[in-house]
């Protein structure tokens, strides 16, 4: 049994690649604000109110009352609940106020990303205190505070050169001073079974060391982004067995509105400008990274488009998602607006489920 706990969570990426997998684990809690923020409130203050109260119980309702003020619908937390056995009062709102002291010796398995931002410090002495004022801040206090066995961190491969390289040196003396033991590897979906080229940088962090460990090994791709499509294989025939995708083509229909109108597929189709050329190719075999911002329908050189029946057409929901590894179970809740982007925003399940299998190898969770 994995106790498992997800910050920055999205639709549950790691959670799906445990059930895929079929591996027995626990959600201990989830945490996503889906972009709504709390409004008029001191940070500091929060902080030390949460930190004076005894119970997990007492600290997540003080968080939802001051919630209330805002009307906002969280759609992440939404897909989530509809997706995973969980209760509502086990998704948390935001990761900063987040009591880990309260979750030591719970979790064995902590998992999430933070946003990319730079750390203006003149040095790099003092471990996730250099970090204050970033959410990265609050990944590394709950590694601390929490003490799972094992922390999975997850960033664009970007991080590694953002701030001139400065972001990342903090970020990796913060671990080191944290006292984990460090797998560190930038790998790409199209390597481990999904027709995206989707680079990510990954951060293992082992508690008690675990210097054989190592990340998988490049897989052959089997599939095309064509075989991904409903319109090859229809909205069911998208499974998951025993963690590997298996698909039974067979042509599915869908509907008019994902077919481009001759205006937009000018604008789509459209090489750009001298100072933003990008090539328009559409069709292609291997997807290219999909955006949380793709409902706006980029340029060709930029988004992905295929087409059916001589016609041109964007990418469905359903077909974003399963190019994130989730299969046909994976249940939509919320507007294809919504679904386009928390595909965007979500980790590779099939990433996930590879290092996961790594990790089983050389960790005992019992």
């Amino acid at each position: 049994m994995i106790r498992l706990a997800t910050v920055f969570s999205g639709i549950g990426s790691i959670e799906w690649a445990l059930k895929r997998l079929n591996i027995e684990h626990e959600i201990v809690f989830a945490c996503d604000n889906g972009e709504i923020d709390i409004q008029n409130i001191n940070e500091e203050e929060v902080r030390n109110t949460i930190k004076g109260m005894n119970t997990i119980e007492e600290q997540n309702e003080y968080i939802q009352q001051l919630l209330k003020s805002n009307k906002k619908t969280n759609f992440v937390k939404s897909t989530y609940l509809a997706n995973y056995n969980i209760d509502e009062s086990q998704f948390l709102h935001d990761v900063r106020f987040i009591d880990g002291t309260k979750y030591k010796d719970k979790v064995d398995l902590f998992v999430g990303g933070s946003p990319c931002q730079s750390f203006s410090i003149m040095g790099y002495q003092k471990g996730f205190e250099d970090t204050r004022g970033t959410l990265f801040y609050d990944y590394a206090r709950l590694v601390s505070e929490i003490q799972p066995k094992v922390f999975i961190f997850e960033n664009v491969q970007g991080l590694l050169k953002h701030d001139k390289g400065n972001t990342w040196e903090v970020i990796r003396t913060t671990f080191e001073k944290l006292g984990y033991d460090l797998h560190i590897k930038v790998l790409d979906a199209k390597d481990y079974g999904i027709p995206q080229t989707r680079r990510r940088l990954f951060v293992i962090g082992f508690r008690n060391g675990k210097k054989d460990f190592e990340f998988p090994e490049v897989k052959d791709l089997k599939f095309t982004l064509q075989d991904f499509l409903e319109t090859t294989t229809k909205f069911g025939n998208f499974e998951s067995v025993d963690g590997e995708i298996q698909l039974k083509k067979e042509p599915g229909e869908i509907l008019d509105k994902y077919f481009l109108s001759e205006a937009v597929k000018n604008h789509v189709m459209s090489p750009g400008s001298k100072n933003y050329y990008t090539k328009p190719e559409i069709d292609l075999k291997i997807a290219r990274p999909l955006l949380c911002t793709m409902h706006k329908m980029h340029r060709a050189g930029v988004d992905n488009y295929v087409t059916y029946k001589n016609k041109i057409r964007k990418l469905t929901p359903r077909e974003c998602l399963r190019l994130m590894g989730y299969d046909d179970t994976f249940k939509i809740v919320v507007s294809d607006l919504q679904t386009y982007r928390q595909a965007g925003n979500s980790i590779v399940v099939d990433v996930l489920a590879n290092i996961l299998k790594q990790i089983l190898k050389v960790e005992n969770f019992e």
